[in-house]
């Protein structure tokens, strides 16, 4: 990793002998599982609220109502990193798309088919354009939660993250001519078009009621929480700030901050999204605070510095972790309509059956893994090309696409 025109860095030196695995950033993948948790934690909280009652369960669920936004947000951030970090020069634009579809679609397939019986056997209203949306990752382009949200709930965030893949071809080489040292007055600048978002659906997009969506920070119209939350492009900014970032780690232009220091600063983030205006702790300004995170993650394998989140269960849970996501708001669903509206439970009895569920979508989700997408991906997800050749991470001036190949990346 060579600063251009200035020799090595002094991070650049310093991660000089972990170079052979710089690829693999096992604390990125650990970390993954820590964010789908979060958006297991807001659908269980108030998809089966017969397990939290009285003021304790109304406590938990404001605490935990923008849990699941702020691990989505994460999980965008880190997509733009990883891509951009596996980037090779031997790839293709085609070959790109390929490794991404096989790596979300069938999964999604699968999971629409589960969500699909739950839909039908519970009778939920849902229209044929909501289905052919859904089924085909394009419900996050429409301004209605009807559709937005239609049979697998979850499934909203591919919609925007096939929007990125489509658009990365396209996008890494553009961020590619940034000079390094452009790179942090570029992050800043994305920084302010996030803060645009949230400015632009407070002030500018449609506040009437025609569709409310209710907050511990009041009420919002839907048009609004579309705009900052759903709407592909909004989100891309996410992206384009993980793209970015990988640079800026990538060209020793990252400053020491530790992975504890990283970790407070994202917890610290989210509790001041409690506090911000709905629109604003629900997206793209809130989850800022975890780029961080995935940076510091990523400097502490590159040095060999300690790590949890690099621990072999740890890493396992996050190769679970997209299973994980696009299965356990199944699970949850399927538990609420068992135990119906009226059933009550002990706090004890309560936390209990949520550790239950818990298991039961980690359970799914490994099964999901080893037989759907674990196969599929080895099969038709490899990089063609030089396959099996050892690289280093990606300078100023590596190739625009990345490669699940034989490294242990973090999809």
């Amino acid at each position: 990793m060579v600063t251009r025109g200035t020799g090595p860095s002094r991070t650049a030196r310093t991660l000089a002998p972990a170079q052979a695995g710089a690829s693999r950033l096992p604390s990125l993948t650990g970390l993954r599982f820590v964010a789908a948790l979060l958006v297991f934690a807001t659908h269980v909280l108030w998809y089966t609220p017969q397990l939290f009652t009285g003021d304790t369960g109304a406590d938990l669920r404001e605490k935990f109502t923008l849990s699941g936004s702020y691990g989505v947000g994460f999980f965008f951030i880190l997509s733009g990193f990883v891509l951009t970090w596996t980037a090779r020069s031997d790839d293709t634009t085609t070959s790109f798309w390929r490794r991404r579809l096989v790596k979300i679609g069938p999964m999604h397939l699968v999971t629409f088919g589960l969500a699909a019986v739950l839909v039908v056997s519970t009778d939920r209203p849902t229209r044929t354009v909501d289905w052919l949306a859904s089924l085909t990752m394009q419900q996050s382009w429409f301004p209605d939660i009807r559709t937005s949200s239609a049979v697998n709930g979850v499934a909203w965030s591919l919609s925007c993250e096939f929007f990125f893949y489509l658009a990365f071809p396209a996008l890494l080489p553009v961020l590619r001519r940034i000079r390094e040292e452009w790179l942090w007055p570029a992050l800043a600048a994305v920084l302010v078009l996030i803060v645009g978002v949230f400015l632009v659906a407070t002030y500018v997009v449609n506040d009437q009621p025609r569709l409310m969506a209710f907050s511990v920070s009041g009420e919002v119209s839907f048009d609004q929480v579309w705009f900052v939350y759903f709407f592909p492009p909004a989100r891309a900014l996410e992206f384009v700030l993980g793209i970015l970032l990988a640079r800026i780690v990538a060209s020793g232009r990252w400053p020491r901050i530790g992975l504890v220091p990283a970790f407070a600063l994202a917890v610290a983030g989210y509790v001041i999204a409690q506090y911000e205006p709905y629109l604003a702790g629900t997206a793209g300004v809130a989850t800022v605070w975890t780029a961080p995170l995935i940076a510091a993650a990523a400097v502490a394998d590159l040095r060999g510095a300690a790590s949890v989140f690099r621990r072999p269960t740890m890493v396992f849970l996050g190769e679970i972790s997209f299973a994980f996501y696009m299965v356990h708001w199944i699970v949850v669903m399927t538990a609420s309509e068992l135990l119906g509206p009226t059933r009550t439970f002990s706090l004890t009895a309560g936390s209990l059956l949520a550790l239950l569920l818990l298991l039961t979508a980690v359970a799914c989700s490994t099964v999901l893994y080893l037989c759907v997408e674990r196969p599929l991906v080895r099969r038709f997800g490899r990089h063609r090309l030089n396959a099996g050749r050892a690289s280093a991470p990606p300078t100023a001036a590596t190739a625009p696409l990345t490669t699940d190949g034989p490294r242990r990346v973090p999809e």
